[in-house]
């Protein structure tokens, strides 16, 4: 079965922000800094590329999540 082009920018998308998590969880572990996890991905999305897609809300909060993250790091005193 042949990926549709939506799943494949979710795909490289998905991949550039794990990147992303991964290196911001390390630079707070490093700080010693306590902060939550990152939102978890969804595992509903029908891969159709609908308005509304649970993709959107995902990315939504990741990046709230590493807005608070960055802050945090920004406002840490060693």
């Amino acid at each position: 079965m042949q990926e549709s082009a939506f799943t494949q920018q979710l795909e490289a998308s998905l991949s550039q922000v794990r990147i992303q998590i991964a290196q911001t969880r390390k630079a707070l572990k490093e700080a010693q800094i306590d902060h939550r996890p990152a939102p978890p991905q969804p595992t509903t999305c029908c891969g159709r590329g609908c308005n509304g897609c649970v993709w959107e809300g995902w990315y939504a909060a990741v990046n709230y999540w590493q807005e608070q993250a960055d802050q945090l790091i920004a406002n840490h005193k060693p």
